[in-house]
């Protein structure tokens, strides 16, 4: 198998991260690679908030108040878990949908692009011997928290994509049967 087909389907996600994450040089080439996203008409419907350092913990004080605000009964723990969301790598990549009206590209495929951006970034992290995961969730959808993140109303949240050096050995990746998601038609 090709090196390159190889090192695609060997892809995994690593939910447990640690310093160095990719900075300088190669943070900028990460990023470039995100920029090669498939982009019909190219609008370019993205954007990126890097957030590292100590940012991280305003990050999470963000996501705590964004919690409160969707569940103001929330619990301590719950908070807390939100606070330190950001903290669980060295880098927090927020990939921003940016939205723009036109005739032949509809939101879905600008959404689209962002999501293949953000996998862009994965990729060539992954590429430069790092490790990252995608996440989402409530807080990934919450248009508080995009108001805190000074982002526009045509904007949205992608998701939150977690950089940094892999803690702990690589799980083996599950071989699926491609037959199992290919038919002829």
């Amino acid at each position: 198998m090709n090196e390159i087909l190889h090192f695609l389907t060997q892809r995994s996600s690593a939910s447990r991260l640690t310093e160095p994450a990719p900075i300088g040089e190669e943070l900028q080439a990460i990023f470039a690679a995100a920029l090669r996203a498939p982009d019909h008409a190219r609008l370019r419907p993205w954007r990126f908030l890097s957030v590292s350092g100590e940012r991280r913990i305003a990050l999470g004080e963000l996501f705590r108040e964004a919690l409160l605000l969707r569940n103001p009964d929330a619990d301590q723990a719950a908070q807390d878990k939100a606070a330190n969301a950001p903290l669980r790598a060295p880098l927090v990549v927020v990939v921003v949908t940016r939205l723009a009206e036109h005739p032949k590209v509809p939101y879905v495929e600008q959404r689209l692009s962002a999501g293949c951006a953000a996998h862009a970034i994965l990729l060539a992290a992954e590429a430069l011997g790092y490790a990252g995961i995608w996440r989402t969730g409530e807080v990934a959808f919450d248009r508080n928290l995009m108001r805190m993140l000074g982002l526009a109303d045509n904007e949205e949240i992608a998701g939150f994509v977690y950089l940094g050096t892999r803690e702990g050995e690589v799980r083996p990746v599950p071989q699926l049967a491609v037959a199992g998601f290919v038919t002829d038609w």
